[in-house]
């Protein structure tokens, strides 16, 4: 046999409510009748004889001794106030900025990113990492930096770099001298060739050698542009000249590393057929070679990987993100234009990543190495991570090169053997510069002829030099200064943080301590009542200031304590209460003899009066139950209202009499203070016995005294108002009135109320009124009922002025449509059209009933056009098809509508042309497009799509729901272009946006570059469109990265700045936007 699970479901069960209050009843029912009160009753009414609670999860209301819940746990916390978590208590305090600090002088610092800088910050890196840049920089006298702007922010953020102690350096000061726009994207190749421009122009006006030249003693080599003629092997004369660069920028497209490269840079071009040279030593046009001859190189080569092609099929640029491989160190000395005897050793020390698949998007970072340490250190804007000993980081394959080719593990042994060299390569698929330094060595030839001077490499002490400089004295003021204002933030922040958290505990041990004396050990002990609401406030508070004790909130208007506040104030022990006065003051203090007496005796009378009433009103509830269900007692009847009576009987739980208990009679009381007729709306009655009409008038004047009138007293036998039944015998006459008339239009319209498009037929006369009023002159003949809606109709002369114009008292409006059907003549669309036919019998029917003139009319015959001799040869092929089952072909004619007035197309041409104005200019609306699978569109879809206008131009109907093939609406406007549109066609249906072709009704959409509303497409038009599968299928995500050429503004780059404010342009590559 199993065992029992003890039960426990009632172990800490509440008391129920009925019971208490049942009790509590009692106790006033016996403090009423006695006109006594003990001190047990005031412990029975004011709960003090509860427990007090321990480990309840939240705070009882209806305990005067619990204490739960205003404190979490031990180790609890809350959200907000006191008892947070500490360490979002810290947080509140804001950033700690020691959490800021530089790792150690020998870690690199970063720069913050303004938005869209990160160009400018990898390369502003990659020059202070060079140590003869920065010392030339360091160098420059501070006059000249007080004189040029630019160079004393870039020397300052340099200074920054070199002994801040944050972490990152805020890079704000030098972009805004730049005038940088922090938000647009640029290219840092463009922006390191200005960049350079400017700084050889500020630092021309420097004394120093070492810093007046220091850019192109670094950076600047030489190139010539040699054309070499095949007949007598003459070079032009401009081969001669030496042009400077700052970086070699190398095709990478189709070509795997720096080497393949550079021979492709260096390489001979032929130049042949219609290309061919003129050479002025032969006198004609010959074949030659042309090809970039390097004649000289800087001390720092920089090596610009042109990523970024034109792609002159879709007018896009496209970024190449293929592989490309690079060397640590390279040999320079076979590719100069003088062979040189001596290695010209360049390392690698730099490496520029453009992070993003596209052009025009993405993020810059730049590896850099270290010339003190050997490590290299990723720079990603504020963030700087050391990489080790490689410049990807260990876990990056590391390739081995010899003699620029690879080599795998077993040709490494007889590589050692042979004393060949090994060089390490990377790989990398967003290197997009790469830096290169000259090894630490003199390099030169030997060669006294004047043009080998321009081979020659010259490398001063800057390059060489391994020692590290202090700062000069004007740097290192400011940055001394700005490290000791940092120091003191991190130490106020500490101390801070420390004042705040001792607060906190301090209160929170406070708290504590007075809530566990705050429980009353017995009956009989003394203790003081506190508001509920200031103890929760005071217990939550982070502050103790402004926590004055209010307990003006549980004080009654006796000054004492009423028992009806029992649910909002706790009693604490005279030390709890000593200890909360003695620190926070306020008051009123009650004590336990502070139970108002007055209060206990008024509410124990009230509850009588709810006893009495609520025994009063169960008893007379049969009577109006049996009221309502016909039946009649002996005796005088009253009436009241029927409705209000239900809504009597509704209620429930009713201690006392409340302001829904009074206007018994109100609706059922005319204006004249008589009994308003039965027959009026609202006014349903029924009669009751006298004694339950008795209790009614008494409760609803003890409710509301002054109310006369919503308690009328009306006997059975009153009689009904006599002005108030012959206004309502009146009203019912004219109701039937107004039924015969709506009945006899039906009559004498029959055909014009049921909306019937009647056939019509030449040499007779018709009028012409508007749909509109038509319309709305069927809803008021057929409205019928108490609920049919109010519909006013206007006068016939009244919509005849609205149709003509004023200027020429001519139609505003176009005749209807008419079409053969059966050998008989009909209106097209008299639904759609603005103008309907009536017959001439119609019309003066109408103008007797609905105040028109006879002659204020328009009127309309019919005409046919004989000179038409075949219709379908005149029609449109959309109307073709759309009407020809309406077309009978043993007719010779086309039915034309003749006016009087005539239409007045001047007015019409105006308003047609706002309309369209209004009509282009529309936002955010819906067009629906079909994928057709076959070759013909159904006709449905054509039908949706497809329009003709007399204007020769083409118009759309609204759209109706396609109930073919697979269909999308698409949210467009009319500034939206055709390529954007393909765009959401290509995502929607995943055909290529070259394969779609795109129909309107018969016509074929195409121009990327146009706007919807320039070739009338409208909201709710239905578009099909076709894939033509000639082109391959390609990811749509490349297309977003490459936006559509038409759409893009042109690219401003530096326009604007100070890069380009006084310095001629350089040429540059296609740039890479971050």
């Amino acid at each position: 046999m199993g065992h029992h699970r003890p039960a426990t479901r009632s172990k800490n069960k509440r008391p129920r409510t009925e019971d208490n209050a049942e009790a509590t009843s009692e106790i006033f029912r016996k403090i009423v009748s006695e006109g006594d009160i003990t001190e047990e009753d005031v412990n029975q009414l004011y709960m003090i004889w509860k427990p007090a609670c321990q480990g309840c999860r939240v705070n009882t209301k209806d305990n005067p001794n619990c204490f739960c819940g205003l404190v979490p746990p031990l180790n609890g916390s809350r959200k907000s106030g006191l008892w947070q978590k500490t360490s979002e208590i810290v947080n509140s305090l804001g950033p700690n900025p020691s959490n800021d600090l530089r790792a150690s002088s020998s870690t690199p610092a970063g720069l913050t990113n303004l938005g869209a800088t990160c160009y400018a910050n990898s390369i502003l890196q990659c020059l202070y990492m060079n140590k003869s840049f920065r010392k030339g920089v360091f160098s420059v006298e501070p006059e000249i930096l007080d004189a040029e702007p630019v160079l004393n922010n870039i020397a300052r953020l340099f200074a920054q770099l070199h002994s801040s102690k944050i972490a990152y350096v805020d890079s704000a000061p030098f972009i805004q001298t730049l005038e940088l726009d922090n938000g647009v994207q640029q290219d840092s190749h463009e922006f390191l060739t200005l960049l350079f421009s400017l700084l050889e122009r500020c630092l021309s006006q420097s004394k120093v050698p070492k810093a007046r030249t220091i850019v192109q003693d670094l950076f600047r080599g030489g190139v010539s542009h040699v054309t070499r003629c095949a007949k007598c092997g003459n070079e032009s004369q401009a081969s001669s000249n030496i042009e400077d660069f700052y970086g070699l920028e190398l095709n990478i497209q189709g070509l795997k590393s720096l080497y393949e490269s550079l021979d492709d840079y260096l390489g001979i071009e032929e130049l042949q057929g219609d290309n061919q040279y003129y050479c002025d030593a032969c006198s004609m046009r010959v074949d030659a070679t042309r090809s970039i001859k390097l004649r000289s190189l800087p001390a720092v080569l920089n090596f610009q990987l042109k990523r970024c092609v034109f792609l002159p099929n879709t007018t896009t640029k496209k970024k190449i993100t293929s592989a490309f491989s690079f060397p640590a160190e390279i040999n320079m000395a076979k590719w100069l234009s003088e062979q040189s005897q001596s290695n010209l050793i360049y390392d690698l020390a730099a490496i520029l990543i453009h992070k993003g698949p596209a052009v025009n998007n993405g993020h810059y970072t730049a590896h850099i190495k270290d010339e003190n340490t050997g490590e290299w250190w990723e720079f990603d804007d504020e963030q700087v991570s050391n990489l080790g000993r490689q410049p990807f980081g260990s876990t990056k394959q590391v390739d081995v090169l010899v003699d620029g080719n690879n080599v795998d593990d077993n040709q490494l042994q007889s590589m050692h053997s042979n004393g060949l060299k090994r060089v390490q390569t990377f790989t990398s698929s967003d290197a997009y510069m790469l830096m290169y330094v000259l090894r630490n060595s003199k390099i030169g030839v030997e060669n006294t002829d004047a043009e080998s001077v321009n081979h020659k490499m010259e490398v001063d002490g800057p390059v060489s030099s391994q020692d590290e400089s202090p700062l000069p004295p004007h740097l290192l003021k400011d940055v001394t200064v700005m490290n000791s204002e940092y120091t003191v933030s991190c130490e106020e922040y500490i101390s801070k943080k420390d004042f705040k958290l001792s607060k906190i505990m301090e209160k929170r041990q406070e708290v504590r301590s007075i809530l566990s004396k705050a429980p009353v050990p017995s009956l009989e002990s003394s203790y003081f009542w506190i508001s509920t609401e200031w103890l929760r406030q005071w217990a939550d508070s982070l502050t103790s200031t402004s926590l004055t004790i209010d307990n003006t909130p549980i004080k009654c208007m006796h000054g004492k304590v009423p028992v009806s506040k029992i649910n909002y104030m706790k009693r604490l022990t005279p030390e709890a209460w000593t200890m909360l006065l003695s620190k926070y003051g306020g008051g009123p203090t009650l004590a336990k003899s502070e139970y108002c007496v007055d209060c206990i005796f008024d509410m124990g009378r009230n509850m009588m009066r709810a006893n009495i009433y609520r025994d009063q009103r169960s008893e007379m509830r049969g009577l109006a139950e049996a009221a309502l269900a016909g039946g009649h007692s002996d005796g005088k009847l009253y009436y009241v209202s029927k409705p209000w009576l239900q809504q009597w009987l509704r209620r429930k739980n009713i201690d006392l009499p409340s302001d829904a208990d009074s206007g018994p009679t109100a609706s059922i009381r005319c204006p004249h203070g008589e009994l308003m007729p039965e027959l009026a709306p609202g006014a349903k009655r029924v009669r009751v016995p006298e004694n339950l009409w008795e209790f009614i008038h008494q409760t609803a004047m003890n409710v509301k005294p002054n109310d006369s009138v919503g308690c009328s007293s009306f006997s059975s036998d009153s009689e009904p108002c006599s002005i108030c039944s012959v206004e309502l015998t009146e009203a019912a006459s004219s109701e039937d009135n107004l039924r015969e008339f709506k009945l006899k239009q039906k009559q004498n319209h029959e055909k014009l109320a049921m909306n019937k498009n009647a056939a019509l037929y030449p040499d007779t006369k018709y009028y012409l009124l508007p749909t509109s009023w038509l319309s709305t002159w069927r809803n008021y003949i057929n409205a019928s009922g108490k609920n049919a809606p109010s519909v006013e109709v206007d006068t016939i002369d009244t919509v005849i002025d609205k149709l003509l114009c004023k200027e020429h008292c001519r139609l505003l409006e176009r005749p209807p449509e008419l079409v053969w059907k059966r050998d008989l003549i009909f209106q097209k669309s008299a639904a759609a059209d603005q103008l309907t036919f009536v017959t001439e019998d119609d019309w003066k029917l109408l103008c007797e009933d609905w105040g028109g003139t006879l002659s204020k009319c328009i009127a309309a015959s019919i005409e046919i056009d004989d000179t038409v001799q075949d219709i379908k040869k005149e029609m449109p092929t959309s109307e073709e098809r759309i009407n020809i089952s309406e077309v009978n072909s043993s007719q010779c004619g086309r039915p034309i509508v003749k006016t009087s007035p005539q239409v007045c197309e001047e007015c019409i041409g105006e308003r047609e042309s706002s309309e369209l104005v209004m009509k282009l200019n529309y936002t955010n609306e819906d067009i629906c497009v079909c994928l057709i699978r076959g070759k013909e569109p159904p006709k449905s879809i054509l039908e949706a799509s497809g329009g003709f206008s007399d204007n020769g131009r083409r118009t759309s109907k609204r759209s109706r729901k396609a109930a073919y093939g697979n269909s999308v609406n698409l949210n467009v406007s009319g500034s939206t272009s055709i390529y954007q549109l393909k765009m959401m066609i290509w995502e929607s249906f995943g055909v290529v946006k070259e394969n779609q072709v795109l129909h309107k009704g018969y016509n074929v959409i195409d121009g990327e570059s146009t706007c919807l509303a320039d070739v009338n497409i409208f909201p709710g038009d239905v578009l099909w469109v076709t894939d033509s599968k000639i082109h391959e299928n390609r990811d749509i995500a490349d297309e977003l990265s490459e936006p559509n050429l038409d759409a893009k503004t042109t690219e401003e780059g530096f326009r604007g700045t100070l890069l380009t404010s006084t310095v001629p342009s350089h040429p540059v590559s296609e740039p890479c936007l971050n």
